[in-house]
């Protein structure tokens, strides 16, 4: 996935998962807006619901996401799709 405007991220730590806190500790800066991370795909279609899907890289997705999410709504979002 790749990080548009933050808004994923924030949707995130709401379930309780704050990718933008740095944790030095572990070596991990923080996610930044653009940054590219993995999404489970049930987060992925909550942020499309909600209106801010994040753009994906299809050929780095995984085939099972399409039990979750839509082929044509992930094409949509695919930056690597001619």
């Amino acid at each position: 996935m790749r990080g548009g405007d933050g808004r994923v991220p924030r949707l995130l730590q709401g379930a309780g998962n704050d990718l933008t806190t740095p944790h030095p500790d572990f070596g991990f800066p923080g996610l930044n807006p653009g940054d590219r991370w993995c999404l489970c795909a049930p987060r992925w279609r909550e942020a499309l619901e909600a209106g801010f899907a994040p753009r994906v890289i299809l050929g780095a997705t995984h085939e099972a996401t399409l039990e979750v999410v839509d082929l044509e709504d992930l094409k949509r979002y695919a930056i690597d799709l001619a």
